[in-house]
């Protein structure tokens, strides 16, 4: 069966941290770069599952680094270089700790908020008389703080001015840079026959600019929608075909396992791990419109510490 990558344990020169987090590995080199190899890991009901699905970090990464490029005449981003399928390099920055969810139609989070009854968001008053999946007249920003531990909180504009978590000049600039990339990611959806559902970005200040870091318009952080049978899924209320990881969400709960305390993680066969492999690179041909290029994933450790060092000299 084809490798995949579930850790990586190397030592660059000029290392200063290392930060494991549920699938991505990130090297701080000189406490000025950082370098972020993109595993095989898998993660759902913020549980690591046992198993690596092959070509997953590949198709996260290069998704983000096409769409960093896409978008680099809207907001500069941190990313340098890619030196290998899996790895991005890129500036350090001070995380400004806020995401910035944007939503285009009301569904998950926002729905389930609607759907009790709720009709502020956020600080954003929403509509009467919506339903699932419905379009908003116009794209609206729900951010959340970053939690230290356990899950995000949503927050206004307003108590994120007032308690001072980003100044309001910073703020102004993060929407402005927000509302720019989802539009642009929306164009770029509609092209491959897709609808940019909702998505969030992440920024942090190199000196005093303003930079998108993290990685974007992926099936991680994004949720995409099939144009096609949009409207007649809307108009019946039939759920619509969506290009996520919610597959693997689903087959978990199908075997009783959704995180919670005692419950086991069903077993992984050969079969289901290919299945999730193809699915994820179906994701990427449809989102990026071009087919995807297997790499050989034979010494995968090895390939990739070689493309990081080599960079790593020109840096």
């Amino acid at each position: 069966m084809v490798q995949a990558l579930t850790h990586t344990n190397f030592n660059f020169p000029r290392q200063t941290a290392t930060y494991v987090g549920k699938v991505r590995d990130v090297y701080t080199i000189a406490d000025e770069y950082l370098v972020m190899v993109v595993t095989d890991r898998i993660s759902a009901f913020d549980v690591v599952l046992p198993r690596g699905i092959p070509y997953k970090g590949q198709v996260l990464n290069q998704i983000a680094v096409k769409f960093l490029d896409a978008t680099a005449d809207i907001v500069p981003n941190w990313k340098i270089s890619s030196p290998d399928p899996m790895v991005t390099i890129g500036r350090k920055a001070i995380p400004l700790k806020v995401e910035m969810v944007i939503r285009g139609y009301l569904t998950g989070h926002a729905w389930r908020e609607y759907k009790s009854g709720k009709r502020m968001l956020c600080g954003v008053r929403l509509p009467e008389g919506m339903v699932e999946n419905q379009k908003f007249p116009q794209p609206i920003i729900t951010p959340t703080t970053k939690a230290a531990e356990g899950h995000d909180l949503d927050i206004s504009r307003e108590e994120i001015i007032a308690q001072g978590i980003v100044s309001e000049k910073d703020y102004r600039k993060m929407e402005e840079y927000t509302y720019a990339l989802f539009q642009r990611g929306t164009e770029i959806a509609a092209q491959h026959g897709l609808i940019l559902v909702d998505t969030k970005y992440e920024f942090g200040k190199v000196g005093d600019q303003i930079i998108l870091i993290d990685e974007i318009h992926t099936p991680d952080s994004s949720r995409y929608f099939y144009a096609q049978g949009y409207e007649e899924r809307l108009a019946k209320g039939e759920p619509q075909r969506q290009l996520s990881k919610e597959f693997v969400r689903q087959w978990l709960i199908e075997h009783n396992f959704q995180g919670k305390e005692g419950q086991q993680v069903p077993e992984m066969t050969d079969e289901f791990v290919q299945q999730i492999s193809e699915r994820y690179i179906e994701l990427y041909e449809n989102i990026t419109g071009e087919k995807f290029q297997r790499h050989n994933t034979d010494n995968l450790s090895e390939r990739i510490e070689h493309n990081i060092l080599k960079a790593l000299k020109e840096l």
